[in-house]
């Protein structure tokens, strides 16, 4: 018999397994940010909408015999959830997928399935927990949705404070851990008055999950790609890891090489005479490596630092103060240091890596972060330079990526707020007169990175009013690095002969500089053509646009809208690359950008045969006539929900990222507030419901229309508000703005389900898979719609599909 209302200890129970449950989806980012090149949001929001959708059409399906054994139930799913968190982790670790192979092994695409499916099996069991609670207490419905959101709540802060606190794999045992508790909570009122072999095999079952889950999770390590930096480093002989550090910001690992010298100059000139110092790698999620040199006092060990592109700025003038933009371990502050800049301000985000440098390995460091010349500052770039009334002779940003995932376009599907329009006019901005900003880039070819960093520049320029780029730009380039330079100021004669001064000693190539001659390119590092010097003079000139538009790859310029820096994938240019794949043409497509298409049409096939088929297949057995009135708005409706509903969600978590500076920072900040006010919206939408209810969606859909388009519309302004307030404020004033937008969006789906219920009730399945299906493609289809299109076209495209939902309400 259904009891009339669920006790305390169930009610925790379910808040437990579903902060478990989006812990599990946060840390899945964070674990595969650490073993591939990417974060993957969209696609573990997918995977765990499909984990749900699965778990709907499944109870509908088999929903009186669940109901017959529905403490049971309930408990073998918790235990399930339990021992597939980590089981799930284990084997999907086994599964040999790699995202750079995807282009030329279609065996990939077979992986990425079975990666995709098997992930989602843990949010499977964890809805049907809460699916099944919602048919027990049909009357208390209210009770079990509280519970539900309270825990998603409490998850979403839960795992950033584990991400402090333990690495990420050993989260899968706390996780793990949780689900157990959860279900022994459940066991101590429903198996009471169970028979004693009942209570036996129960505790049997929770003894043996318990076990199997501490034997796989002690011995799982994570599976780092081959391909990545770190694993590269570590086949060297005598190289180890000898710390690692965890943060929700990177997983931080130091490497020492004790048999082969570590010697990491990017860029480094050919005509170097001396090479580094001693030198210990540190990499931020298996990659990105940078160095902490061993540093004595004396400047004269850093004399390789002046053999790099990035030293060209300290040459052409007296420079009094300089800003670097992620401080990282310290070069970018040695080479100020070896120039003998009088002040240096110094960015880093992470605080780890400055407590690395500043006190595990200061006397290795020769203490540069306490140098009395050296202001050290935490926090984002964006941000700091949004509240600084400072300006500067020169803004440094150097090579904040890693080389090999960047030249094999494995980041395509990464936001950058730091190479967008947007950050660039703000640089230019808190320049002193005469100051240069100094952009490094790794050299891809054929080119991109550096055509598409001058490009931007040049249209951040034009929109700070600036007649004359042409005059206040240099370029030039090593055999791996360019340096951009942007002087707020025409370069003068004497700085022009410096510059060819200085990359005549050093081999380096001039790309660009007001006034350069065709005969003064590529005499170094010779390419077949000129391209750099090409590409700078057409997108210098007056046919810039016409040349962007003509380019094989995408160089148009990031922007806070579009903030895909990486993206360089152009659809008309695949004809000519596929027929060259099988010589050597692998570098001219991005990887990362088809990955996106191949989980598309994955979540695609994934949603129609586990949602859509067996809810056709089982027509007859939940009830459904042929000729029943409705598919047609039922349809449209709830696939318009679907698509809409994560399409601003998806926006805004992309969005939030430049507020609150990191993905994960900003995925359960949105997620936590979309979930909270939402159900808040969905308990007061019961006052909408009923005969009026065709008329009164129009509200609910007039305030996410009236609230997404004064955010979207007014995003630059609000950002430029929030970046100036501290962490805590940034945080609570990011939820004041989500919560009204996700209390309006959280209305229409029970709108809908209340009228069905009133009106064609066996619809509830159909209409539950639909909406299922739409949502497990939406998120992977967000981001593709965000990379072609921007977040305004995405979030308008949203509000386009909740009107036509709003006049197909059923």
């Amino acid at each position: 018999m259904t009891e009339a209302r669920p006790t305390g200890s169930y009610l925790l129970a379910i808040a437990i397994i579903s902060a478990s449950a989006l812990a599990y989806e946060v840390l899945l980012m964070r674990l595969f940010s650490i073993i591939q090149w990417h974060h993957f949001a969209y696609m573990i929001i997918s995977l765990a909408l499909l984990g749900y959708g699965v778990s709907g059409v499944f109870l509908a399906l088999n929903r009186d015999a669940l109901q017959r054994r529905f403490p049971a139930a309930i408990t073998a799913n918790m235990l399930l959830f339990s021992l597939s968190v980590p089981a799930c982790y284990a084997l999907a670790q086994i599964i040999p997928f790699n995202p750079e192979e995807i282009l030329w092994a279609p065996v990939q695409l077979f992986y990425l399935l079975l990666l995709y499916l098997l992930l989602a099996l843990p949010f499977f069991c964890a809805a049907n927990v809460i699916g099944l609670s919602f048919f027990h207490y049909q009357t208390r419905v209210s009770f079990i949705y509280a519970a539900d959101l309270t825990g998603a709540g409490a998850g979403s802060i839960g795992i950033i404070l584990l991400l402090f606190l333990l690495f990420p794999e050993k989260i899968l045992t706390v996780l793990t851990g949780l689900g157990i508790a959860a279900a022994i909570i459940v066991s101590h009122y429903s198996f009471r008055a169970q028979p004693e072999d009942t209570k036996f095999r129960f505790s049997a079952g929770i003894i043996v999950v318990l076990a199997a889950t501490v034997a796989m999770t002690g011995w799982l390590r994570l599976n780092v790609s081959p391909y990545k930096g770190e694993k590269q480093m570590l086949r060297i002989p005598g190289a180890r890891i000898i710390d690692r550090y965890s943060s929700p910001l990177g997983l931080i690992s130091v490497v020492k090489s004790a048999i082969t010298p570590l010697r990491h100059a990017p860029g480094l000139s050919l005509n170097a005479t001396t090479e580094p110092p001693e030198q210990l790698a540190v990499f931020t999620d298996a990659d990105g490596m940078t160095a902490i040199n061993r540093y004595d006092g004396n400047p004269e060990t850093l004399s390789y630092l002046d053999q790099t592109t990035s030293a060209l700025p300290y040459h052409l003038r007296s420079l009094q103060n300089v800003l670097i933009l992620g401080a990282g371990t310290g070069s970018d502050i040695l080479q100020a240091h070896y120039h003998a800049i009088p002040r240096i301000d110094a960015v880093e985000l992470n605080p780890q890596m400055i407590d690395l440098v500043e006190k595990k390995y200061a006397d290795f460091a020769g203490h540069i972060y306490q140098h009395p010349r050296v202001n050290l500052h935490i926090g984002e770039a964006r941000g700091f330079v949004a509240t600084s009334d400072e300006r500067y002779d020169l803004i440094n940003i150097s090579l904040l990526d890693a080389f090999g995932a960047s030249a094999a376009g494995l980041y395509a599907l990464s936001e950058s707020y730091l190479y967008t329009e947007q950050a660039i006019q703000a640089d230019l901005r808190h320049l002193s007169p005469g100051g240069y900003l100094s952009i490094t880039r790794w050299i891809k070819m054929p080119p991109r990175d550096t055509l598409k960093m001058l490009a931007t520049v040049v249209n951040a320029c034009k929109a700070l009013k600036i007649k004359d780029p042409q005059q206040r730009i240099v370029l030039i380039r090593s055999w791996q690095t360019s340096t951009l330079l942007v002087k707020n100021g025409a370069f003068t004669d004497q700085e022009i002969d410096s510059l060819k001064r200085f990359s005549r000693e050093r081999s380096f190539d001039l790309a660009y500089y007001p006034g350069i001659t065709a005969d003064e390119v590529n005499r170094f590092n010779i390419l077949p053509q000129p391209y750099f010097h090409q590409a700078a003079k057409a997108l210098l000139g007056a046919d810039g646009e016409t040349f962007i538009k003509a380019y094989k790859f995408n160089i148009e310029p990031a922007t806070d809208d579009r903030p895909y820096f990486f993206h360089f994938f152009k659809w008309k240019t695949l004809p000519e690359i596929v027929p060259l794949l099988g010589q050597g043409g692998m570098s001219l497509l991005e990887s990362g950008y088809l990955l996106l298409i191949a989980a598309l049409l994955q979540a695609l096939l994934a949603s129609l045969v586990l949602i859509a088929l067996p809810l056709v297949l089982g027509k007859d057995k939940l009830g459904i006539k042929s000729g029943a009135q409705g598919y047609r708005q039922v349809l449209i409706y709830f696939v318009c929900l679907g698509l809409a509903f994560f399409f601003v969600e998806i926006a805004f978590i992309q969005k939030f990222i430049l507020i609150l500076h990191h993905p994960i920072y900003a995925v359960t900040a949105v997620l936590c507030t979309f979930l909270i006010s939402a159900g808040a919206g969905s308990l007061f939408s019961k006052r909408l419901c009923g005969n009026r209810a065709k008329a009164m969606i129009r509200w609910p859909v007039a305030g996410i229309v009236l609230f997404s388009a004064i955010y979207i519309l007014g995003f630059e302004s609000l950002t430029g508000a929030l970046l100036e307030l501290d962490g805590g404020s940034r945080l609570l004033f990011s939820i004041l703005l989500i919560a009204p937008l996700g209390f309006f969006m959280g209305m229409p789906f029970p709108m809908a389900m209340d009228s069905l219920g009133q009106t064609t009730p066996t619809l509830i399945p159909w209409a539950w898979g639909i909406n299922g299906c739409a949502s497990v493609i939406s998120a992977i289809l967000a981001t593709l719609i965000a990379m072609q299109f921007g977040f305004t076209v995405l979030v308008f495209l949203a509000l386009l599909l909740y009107v036509i939902a709003a006049f197909n309400f059923p």
